[in-house]
């Protein structure tokens, strides 16, 4: 195992040595879903978006960070009592993904690619939606979020076309009194991005 590790160690490395370096700037649109382990609530999905920049170092093998401002959230309805929250979050993302072309084409390329993401929360927003008082308030959602991104894209000329699917890792909302979320954030996101160098 120790060899297998080394062998990607050294052929990422010699990738990078000797390997293309591009630039680009990236929008996107996103739904993701805050999810819960406690029946009596439900959640939605909520359209967000994303923008900000990419790198790709690397030919066939490549690391790709990103770095963009996205807002993301959910919407959680009591099936017990009349209360609905919208919650509304904006964070500078970075992740970190380790790519491969499986099809490299002069003009088109077919990609897969996955890895970490830290997430910064720069806002939090919580809006009511029902006639009583939802137990979640800004000071309950976690100001650092770590999740898992995979999926896959097309190059098309310096155009960029990415599918992924984002899975939280850490928990997003903090225990409340008579509320245990166990809440992460699972995303859905659709991006297009465009290759400046």
């Amino acid at each position: 195992m120790k060899k297998f590790f080394l062998f990607v160690i050294l052929l990422l490395s010699a990738e990078l040595m000797f390997g293309q370096f591009t630039v680009g700037i990236k929008v996107g649109y996103n739904a993701s879903k805050l999810s819960t382990n406690m029946d009596t609530i439900k959640t939605n999905f909520k359209s967000g978006f994303q923008i900000g920049a990419f790198a790709r170092i690397g030919k066939r093998l490549y690391v790709q960070p990103e770095l963009y401002y996205t807002t993301q959230g959910g919407v959680f309805t009591s099936n017990v009592t009349n209360w609905k929250q919208n919650v509304k979050i904006g964070s500078i993302d970075v992740p970190v993904l380790v790519g491969f072309q499986l099809l490299k084409g002069d003009f088109v390329n077919v990609r897969i690619l996955a890895g970490p993401a830290a997430s910064f929360v720069v806002n939090k927003t919580i809006s009511e939606g029902g006639t009583d008082t939802g137990p979640i308030t800004s000071g309950d959602l976690s100001s650092v979020n770590w999740s898992i991104q995979a999926g896959a894209g097309v190059d098309v000329w310096k155009f960029t076309l990415d599918l992924r699917y984002q899975v939280g890792l850490n928990q997003l909302i903090k225990e409340i009194e008579n509320y245990s979320f166990d809440s992460k954030n699972n995303v859905w996101v659709v991006s297009l991005g465009f290759k400046i160098l």
